[in-house]
């Protein structure tokens, strides 16, 4: 089939970087925390390919004969941010940190908003998390229709609306606005975000309705690089919504890991020569960011459980490749990404796992996909291709 597969177990680091205390995140280590907390993993098949060779996990071995390749990947970008992760997993290198609004967004970029869009006024503007904050405001929304703003732990500005308020076209419009005309220069987040709802009190749910208004990549990504020249790219779940679209030939939404990985199959057994990128969200979204560490360890077992689904559909010429895009450690007392190495697991059917090392950066994985694929580019990063 002659695929490279490349999954992004999102949230998933394996140490401390070098450079933690500067981000606040010493002592981070999302796998091996995780495990201590819970009383030990059981993840049968990723212990089979070695990831407990990369960091000390308890219930999880080292494998001293390991079916995979292992090792792990240091951030050169500065932040921990999902778009900044990925984009290194692409081959680029940011410069500048995604800005961030712990204490919420000024009134410069409030009044901006307002003005831009034509709204009469905003509730919120406060970091929360989406359930929370539409169970909180959801009633004076409707009694308002002022939109909701709220940001997170992440480079983001969300936006969430009753669809029976503010319509999905018109939400989806204030995000445009936003995105073009309001977060930009030294405001310019990774996403703006539509977060549509529905319900009425006391019982508000998010719809799947969502929407991300990305930057583009600051330069050709390998995705772009394969794209000009002809080989198929397949981007599944939030790779997407980070990349901006861009470089993506077919897209494959999810609504949870395993709607994600049940993706990835249908893709791994319908295209040949391509690359499918694939962000599994749930370690993050659910866990990583709620401090819940006995949902995370869950949620990989869940993974590691239909791990062979992926290694049955894969033959000697493909490729599979599983990291991580930041840390989120569920153990600390912080809430946001923390500042880490991501694992490196690399798998080829039939051949015998060797320790990849330390690598020093993301973008080793956008060198190993142009080398598979015979693409000559300027990306950062170093092939692990034949070892």
């Amino acid at each position: 089939m002659n695929n490279f597969i490349l999954i992004v177990l999102d949230g998933l680091g394996v140490g401390e970087l070098p450079d933690a205390d500067k981000y606040k995140d010493e002592g981070s280590n999302t796998i091996a925390n995780m495990a201590e907390a819970v009383g030990g993993l059981t993840i049968p098949n990723l212990q089979q390919m070695g990831i407990g060779n990369i960091t000390s996990i308890k219930g999880v071995p080292k494998n001293d004969s390991p079916i995979a390749s292992y090792g792990k990947m240091a951030e050169l970008s500065v932040g921990k941010d999902s778009t900044t992760g990925h984009w290194e997993l692409g081959g680029i290198k940011t410069e500048v940190e995604f800005p961030l609004y712990p204490d919420g967004f000024s009134k410069e970029i409030i009044d901006r908003f307002i003005k831009e869009t034509g709204v009469e006024g905003i509730l919120g503007n406060i970091p929360s998390s989406g359930t929370e904050i539409i169970e909180k405001l959801g009633d004076e929304h409707v009694k308002t229709a002022f939109p909701i703003v709220y940001t997170s732990a992440d480079s983001v500005f969300q936006i969430a609306a009753h669809e029976e308020v503010i319509p999905l076209d018109r939400l989806y419009e204030i995000c445009q606005i936003a995105r073009d005309k309001v977060l930009v220069g030294k405001d310019a987040v990774g996403r703006v975000i539509a977060r549509p709802f529905i319900g009425e009190t006391n019982n508000y749910s998010r719809t799947t309705n969502r929407k991300d208004f990305s930057v583009d990549p600051t330069s050709d990504t390998i995705l772009d690089f394969l794209m000009k020249e002809g080989i198929e790219t397949i981007a599944v779940g939030k790779v997407n919504d980070l990349f901006n679209y861009r470089g993506i030939k077919t897209k494959l939404k999810t609504k949870s890991n395993n709607e994600g990985v049940d993706r990835i199959i249908y893709a791994a057994t319908t295209s040949s020569n391509s690359l499918i990128f694939a962000n599994l969200v749930d370690f993050d979204v659910y866990y990583g960011h709620r401090n819940d560490p006995d949902g995370f360890a869950k949620a990989l077992k869940e993974f590691d459980d239909r791990l062979p689904e992926i290694l049955n559909v894969l033959d000697e010429s493909d490729c599979l490749l599983l990291t991580a895009d930041h840390g989120n450690d569920p153990t600390t007392p912080s809430t946001d990404h923390s500042r880490e190495y991501v694992p490196l697991i690399f798998y080829r059917k039939n051949k015998p796992g060797i320790n990849l090392g330390t690598r020093e950066t993301f973008a080793d994985a956008a060198q190993t996909v142009a080398h598979f694929f015979k693409i000559n580019n300027d990306l950062l990063g170093k092939s692990f291709l034949n070892g």
